[in-house]
């Protein structure tokens, strides 16, 4: 076999392994934005797609087509999202004599869209919510027997892209327009489905492994309730939500629903369980999960290889009374965002990179090597990070532990954030439902933000102290080069995150540092080795990750936390930038976008007079909307950006008189 995998980043880089040690070769495509990804260089061979949005490259059946007969591939894997649900995609590899990894076109017609999937649970007796397919103007008019709360969602898609809420009558027709245009564009299928809203449910699914003998089993569940813009962040199995009878019967249900279609390859039948333990079939996802990985970690069985013997016509090796769901595993998903701007994507450069490794801890990665960048043409998925234990309790505790050496500098992310979610009641409780990180976003975020102020504030402020005084610094002719710049000022003011400080020095040799801060005198060691430092603080030592910025600043990693140490007596003018959010210049009256995308939609014109947090217009940017609100009242001067746009962060989109 010669798989083509028909996919990028971390998906890709996990096919390929299970390719690797089973002795198939692969092949990979890639945009013109990631010829240098891991993906590529890890590959036997790779392709080159052309164009550049994902319509011309990752999402264009033609052109990956292409790529197989070029290579000479004679089976397809589609990994996840893009092309894996799309059943002209499989027929098109049937047609061709391709072999793909997955299921029959008919059962993802019959199942991967939502809407036939709830016809046939109805037809088997399956629990399902009420619910309408359409068009946005066919919805507007016939939702009455919907009713609100309801939820809209891509017919088509998954993975919570085109995904909304909608209470009121008034804000529907918005957001049926903006979910079509999301599924348009990211699904290739502008067709919107509604259904009433179940509130405060636990997500939770079942794995399902059939073949094309008639052969069907379950993996068990896993709960997916951790989530935010209704994608999932975090994942474990098996759930701690459900009783041993209720797991029973929808395990059974989810196996009598992919067998009922003949469905082979892997799969997951998505419920809605509320809070008296009655479940709802919500979709099937005919693809492997994101979250695959905690099914393996607990059953122990590798179900990328499972699919691709399936794939060439073997039996399925595994019988329903053989399995056993053993341990407890958790997965986290590491995204390039900023939890505290409502999760708002961050594209942009990695100048540190490093993850954690031992025993019964698994990264799912990018694999980026120690810097890379991140597009805003893409998923902000960056990798997924598991760990196993013989309970829940324990893989919680080495989740915390791993996180706290998953170190990422140049962007932000939300490693911070899950590691405040590891240690909050309400995740150690299991309290937690789909709504909840939405509804209580602040106060996870001041939860996340307290742990980090419990930390030692020494060790980061001296660790990266210490590395401003052994940075090499071209500094014009003078002593202060020969001799160290560090000799000029012997108690510089050192600022860590706007806080300024007074460092004594008292005595500094070969990373051996004697100081006063305050009215403590202490002694610091560093050292060392690739991306890991050790300080040793008053004969404590503390493992940390340092790196030094473009604007010659010192980023600390500190226990899942990050922390910026700045010397204004080294700074240079580089050190002038827009603000972090870029909402506004004041001096210039200027808003600036937030991160690099494109305009999608302008909602305002020249002369119109504005007011504070209406929105001005819409940047997508690694596949999601994101609006652009007015941080003051005021009058549109000039519109800086037409619709279509291609902006950088911190471009200039709008000036306000």
């Amino acid at each position: 076999m010669n798989l083509l995998i028909a996919n990028r980043g971390e998906i890709a880089l996990r096919i390929q392994r299970t390719a690797r040690r089973m002795g198939i070769s692969t092949v990979a495509v890639y945009s013109q934005h990631d010829s240098s990804a891991q993906h590529v260089l890890q590959a036997d061979e790779a392709v080159l797609l052309p164009g550049e949005s994902l319509a011309e490259t990752y999402l264009n059946i033609e052109a990956i087509l292409a790529a197989a007969k070029k290579t000479s591939a004679t089976a397809i894997h589609p990994g996840y999202g893009f092309l894996s649900e799309n059943p002209l995609f499989s027929e098109a590899c049937e047609r061709e004599g391709i072999l793909f990894v997955g299921p029959s076109a008919d059962s993802v017609r019959a199942m991967g869209n939502k809407i036939a999937a709830r016809a046939v649970a109805v037809k088997l007796g399956v629990p399902v919510t009420n619910g309408i397919t359409g068009v946005p103007e066919v919805l507007l008019k016939n939702h009455a027997n919907v009713g609100f709360p309801m939820l809209i969602k891509a017919a088509a898609g998954g993975g919570g892209k085109g995904m909304r809420i909608v209470r009121t009558e008034e804000e529907l027709a918005s957001a049926l327009e903006t979910t079509s245009r999301e599924a348009l564009n990211y699904f290739g299928d502008g067709t919107i489905y509604i259904e009433r809203f179940v509130e405060n449910p636990r997500h939770i699914e079942v794995q399902v492994l059939g073949d094309k003998h008639g052969n069907m089993v379950h993996l068990f569940e896993r709960e997916c309730s951790a989530q935010r813009r209704h994608q999932k962040i975090v994942e474990e199995a098996p759930s701690p939500t459900l009783t041993p009878e209720v797991r029973e019967k929808m395990c059974n249900s989810a196996v009598i629903l992919a067998s009922s279609i003949g469905y082979y390859s892997a799969g997951t039948i998505e419920f809605l369980v509320d809070s008296e333990l009655n479940y709802f079939f919500l979709e099937m996802n005919t693809r492997i999960q994101v979250e695959h990985p905690v099914t393996e970690m607990t059953t122990g069985v590798d179900l990328v290889e499972e699919q691709l013997r399936i794939a060439t016509g073997e039996p399925l090796r595994l019988k329903q009374q053989d399995l056993k769901q053993t341990g407890h595993a958790i997965e986290c998903r590491i995204y390039a965002e900023n939890p505290a701007n409502n999760f708002m994507p961050s594209p942009g450069f990695i100048n540190l990179y490093h993850e954690p490794y031992g025993p019964q801890i698994r990264v799912d990665s990018m694999e980026i090597a120690g810097s890379g960048q991140i597009h805003s043409f893409f998923d902000p998925m960056i990798g997924k990070l598991i760990t196993r234990g013989e309970t829940r309790e324990e893989a919680r505790l080495r989740m915390i532990t791993a996180l706290e050496n998953y170190a990422i500098q140049g962007i932000h992310t939300n490693i911070s954030f899950l590691v405040g979610m590891m240690h909050h009641p309400s995740f150690i409780e299991n309290t937690i439902t789909t709504r909840y990180i939405d509804d209580h976003l602040e106060t996870l975020i001041e939860f996340a933000e307290s742990l980090k102020s419990s930390l030692t504030p020494e060790v980061p402020l001296l660790a990266g102290f210490m590395k401003s005084l052994a940075a090499k610094r071209e500094i014009s002719e003078n002593i202060w080069q020969t001799i160290g710049y560090w000799r000029s000022i012997q108690q510089p003011e050192v600022v860590m995150d706007g806080k300024s400080f007074r460092i004594k020095i008292l005595k500094n040799r070969n990373e051996h540092l004697h100081f006063m801060l305050g009215e403590t005198e202490g002694e610091a060691v560093l050292t060392s080795a690739n991306m890991q430092s050790k300080l040793r603080l008053n004969g404590i030592s503390h493992l940390i990750y340092m790196g030094e910025d473009e604007k010659g600043r010192f980023p600390v990693t500190y226990k899942g936390f990050g922390f910026l140490v700045e010397r204004p007596d080294m700074a240079g003018p580089e050190n002038v930038s827009f603000a972090e959010t870029g909402i506004m210049n004041i001096d210039s009256g200027n808003i600036v976008s937030p991160m690099p995308g494109r305009v999608l939609k302008i909602m305002v014109s020249e002369g119109e007079e504005v007011s504070k947090g209406q929105v001005l217009m819409v940047v997508e940017a690694m596949k999601m909307e994101n609006n652009i609100l007015c941080p003051k009242d005021g009058v549109v001067d000039k519109l800086l950006v037409k619709e279509g746009d291609m902006v950088d962060g911190s471009a200039r989109l709008v000036q306000l008189e």
